[in-house]
């Protein structure tokens, strides 16, 4: 895959970052699923792992704290082996900030989810084709 991380970000998959990016989680996780169904290379694998981050978000944004938590396990499995920066997403970024998010969802708890404000964005490391 790491010659797949050289490639341009395809449209799909940059769709669904912008939608992201937008707050727009439920969105974000369909134009990148339909990313994920179009690629049959291994990086389809790097689409899956950002999905499974927009559905973390979805979840907490709507107070689904058992949710979160479940997919943010399942999104390991993809995001973990990716290197740092992948078709100019930063992966490390979005690691770190995924990670962050769910050490404040478990301090907040289910009962104070709504509180919750660490709504990140995904950064681009190099200009989009």
């Amino acid at each position: 895959m790491p010659n797949d991380c050289d490639s341009p970000l395809p449209e799909l998959a940059h769709l669904g970052i912008e939608r992201f990016n937008k707050g727009a989680y439920w969105l974000a996780h369909e134009a990148l699923e339909d990313a994920w169904n179009a690629e049959p290379a291994p990086i389809r694998e790097f689409y899956r792992g950002i999905l499974q981050a927009a559905v973390v978000y979805h979840h907490i944004s709507q107070q689904n704290f058992r949710g979160a938590l479940k997919v943010y396990q399942r999104s390991q499995k993809w995001l973990k082996p990716l290197p740092e920066i992948c078709q100019g997403v930063d992966i490390a970024r979005l690691r770190a900030d995924l990670d962050a998010a769910i050490v404040e969802a478990r301090r907040l708890g289910a009962e104070n989810l709504a509180e919750f404000d660490l709504y990140p964005k995904i950064i681009f490391t190099r200009p989009l084709a």
